[in-house]
């Protein structure tokens, strides 16, 4: 038998996402992690909270007047201290929140309905009886 020695932080879960892979979607684009483990209410939530927080407190006299990177760095040199502080936590928690659904397997699908025993990998109805899913055969706890 072979031994897997590749890290466990690169591996899949028992749903087949990568964590780490959700948590860099969510630094890159707000809700974008949670989209991947197909939580389509999380995301929403997280885009909407992060732009509703960011339209909200930053000041209108901040905004650039053009569409370019020096006009984007000089408008956020010119963001207060407590907003730039504010969205970054928020955008943390959202980083943080697609890693932990990712590694504790939440995503859509993985639980049946009425508490019917379902497989981590393809979600469909599995027999308890059997350790392994007679659809996919992935292996069962």
């Amino acid at each position: 038998m072979e031994t897997d020695s590749a890290d466990p932080a690169d591996s899949p879960d028992s749903t087949g996402k990568r964590p780490w892979l959700a948590a860099l979607l969510s630094v890159l684009y707000p809700g974008l992690g949670h989209v991947y483990l197909r939580l389509w209410g999380r995301a929403l939530l997280w885009f909407l909270s992060i732009v509703t927080a960011t339209a909200l407190l930053v000041p209108p006299e901040v905004y650039p007047s053009t569409l370019s990177v020096s006009a984007a760095m000089e408008a956020a040199r010119a963001l207060p201290l407590t907003v730039s502080l504010t969205i970054l936590l928020m955008t943390l928690l959202n980083v943080l929140d697609a890693y932990m659904m990712a590694k504790q397997g939440k995503t859509s699908g993985a639980e049946g309905p009425e508490g019917e025993a379902t497989c981590p990998n393809c979600g469909k109805e599995v027999d308890e009886e059997l350790d392994f899913c007679q659809w996919c055969t992935t292996e069962l706890e």
